[in-house]
């Protein structure tokens, strides 16, 4: 409220209002708040039960986790459960399913869109209101699932072809999740099946490789060096026993040459004997030589059948055999000098004339150089045998040499191949590894396939089908009722609020009082035409009365159509 002073205006507060002044601005402006109130709550009936019912059906699948446990055969697949669920749903829910789903002539949804707006809008619209797709996460047995469920729901105008539409989804999901299944074993069957032929073609030109190598290094092997070395071992142990057998043969040879040497000294005793008998009586000086070099003979003779024998077990340094090597030379020489004084004196004999003396045979002597003799044959026998022997080993001795040097090459020549042979024998392993890896894991892909094809694996299965709402989902008419006359109330609150903001004349004695501060003696009341009442109160009359029926033959209709609609449902 406003005075005037002068050329300017003088603000005044308006004072505090109390319930009384809140009922009498009610009643005064009651037009204002029955009439908004009244349309709103005509308007929202309207649109309440215009609306057109919407039916949602909804269906949950369950994801079957495989029959057979993984710790029998392992699962190829690398991708989780939970990729693999949404990585179908995009498919499902891409442009051209979702485009072929709605123009399905079984249930050709959204008529009215799609002859208004583009397929794309209307494929938006329905991602973005209708169709909905949840994941239950859930605890599973094996490590790295965390999904057991996901539900479908689809809300339409028309409850059958919700149902049909959440119906057609489950069979594209399971579809969906053989398919892929099916494509990722492919796949990795092809894979797994090419990397095999691959590693079996490698193995294959391994091993030519390597059995070429070995037939051209063949007992040049590093894995032959130490059958090679025990070789060559025992043909060094042979060389060494063919070595003692030929200085065996050697001593042999030489106390066969002395004996040998002793018989034909006692055969020509024997014949000197039978020619001059009376010379080698045994107190002659012939006979007594003959006895002595008898005895250096057999001295002789048994010194080397000793030294043989230590030599079989002692080396040429023991000090017995070179003392006993010193002994022979000495009874060799003095058998020697013996030997020469006894030609010398047979010699001086011979040149002596002597009378022709009567021939007599001497049966005993005759004998003994038969004997004799066939000693000699004997040991001229053994001789030849010897000499053979001592050939054959001395052939023997130089094949085996022959084959010492070949084990000793070939022992040189491992070194040099061994580097090679390494890269060979690791490039085998190698490559039979990779050829063993890829077989298991094609057997792997192939019982996956198997499992698969025997719907064993990991399987979606239909937990609750789809459903066949009775009543709509939405819209919730009461709910669209309460917030219009709750809308409308406000609406015409403000309004009366508004109207009696710009009424600034006074209203009761409070205001007189209040804004002049002089006593009222007393009020004198408002004196309206009669007429103007009448014809006001007439009009307001009319006016409420039209709007009743309008309202009342609105909510008839909306009502009507309602119902016309849920009966056709």
């Amino acid at each position: 409220m406003t005075a005037t002073a002068g050329s300017g205006y003088i603000a005044i507060s308006r004072r505090a209002l109390d319930l009384e002044d809140y009922i009498d601005v009610a009643r005064r402006h009651v037009g204002w708040i029955v009439g908004p109130l009244y349309a709103g709550l005509v308007l929202s009936i309207a649109i309440a039960f215009l609306l057109p019912n919407v039916y949602k059906s909804e269906a949950v699948i369950q994801i079957t986790p495989a029959q057979i446990s993984e710790d029998l055969v392992k699962n190829t697949g690398n991708q989780l459960l939970t990729d693999r669920i949404i990585q179908m749903e995009g498919a499902i829910l891409s442009r051209t399913s979702l485009s072929n789903l709605i123009q399905s002539p079984d249930l050709n949804l959204y008529p009215s869109d799609r002859a208004k707006l583009p397929i794309e809008d209307v494929i938006e619209v329905m991602k973005a209101k209708d169709l909905r797709i949840d994941i239950t996460s859930a605890a599973a047995a094996s490590p790295g699932k965390h999904v057991s469920a996901f539900k479908i729901s689809f809300q339409y105008q028309n409850r059958f072809k919700a149902q049909q539409t959440v119906q057609k989804l489950i069979t594209r999901f399971i579809d969906e999740n053989q398919n892929s299944q099916r494509t990722q074993q492919t796949l990795l069957h092809d894979f797994f099946g090419d990397e095999l032929a691959q590693a079996k073609a490698n193995l294959d030109k391994c091993n030519e490789e390597l059995t070429k190598f070995r037939t051209e290094n063949q007992g040049r092997l590093p894995e032959q060096s130490q059958m090679n070395l025990q070789t060559l071992s025992s043909l060094q142990t042979q060389v060494n026993g063919i070595n003692d057998q030929l200085n065996r043969l050697a001593q042999d040879r030489i106390q066969l040459e002395a004996h040998l040497s002793t018989l034909k000294s006692q055969l020509d005793l024997t014949a000197l004997m039978a020619q001059e008998p009376d010379t080698l009586l045994p107190s002659s000086p012939m006979a007594r030589q003959n006895s002595e070099l008898e005895n250096l003979n057999r001295q002789i003779e048994a010194g080397d059948t000793k030294l043989s024998q230590l030599l079989q077990s002692y080396k040429d340094t023991y000090p017995d055999v070179k003392e006993l090597r010193k002994s022979l030379l000495v009874l060799k020489k003095q058998r020697d000098a013996l030997q020469l004084k006894q030609e010398r004196e047979q010699a001086d004999e011979s040149a002596k004339p002597k009378d022709a003396p009567k021939k007599t045979t001497n049966y005993r002597i005759a004998q003994s150089q038969t004997s004799l003799q066939g000693d000699i044959d004997r040991t001229n026998a053994l001789l030849k045998s010897n000499d053979s022997d001592r050939l054959y080993k001395l052939k023997e001795q130089e094949k085996i040499n022959k084959q010492i040097d070949d084990y000793r090459a070939k022992l040189a020549a491992t070194s040099g191949i061994e580097a090679r042979s390494v890269d060979l024998l690791r490039d085998q392993a190698n490559a039979t590894e990779k050829y063993q890896s890829m077989l298991k894991k094609q057997e792997l892909t192939a019982q996956n396939g198997d499992l698969i094809q025997r719907k064993a694996g990991e399987t979606l299965d239909v937990l609750d089908p789809a459903s066949l709402p009775t009543t709509p989902a939405s819209p919730n008419r009461f709910l669209i009722v309460g917030a219009g006359l709750a809308l409308s109330l406000i609406v015409g609150v403000a309004m009366a609020g508004v109207h009696e903001a710009k009424d600034a004349s006074l209203k009761n004695l409070k205001d007189v009082r209040a804004y002049t501060n002089l006593p009222v003696l007393c009020s004198i009341p408002l004196l309206e035409n009669t007429l103007l009442v009448k014809r006001t109160k007439r009009i307001t009359y009319l006016a409420w009365s039209a709007a009743v029926i309008v309202g009342i033959i609105a909510v008839c209709a909306a009502l009507f159509y309602y119902y016309s609609y849920t009966i056709n449902q």
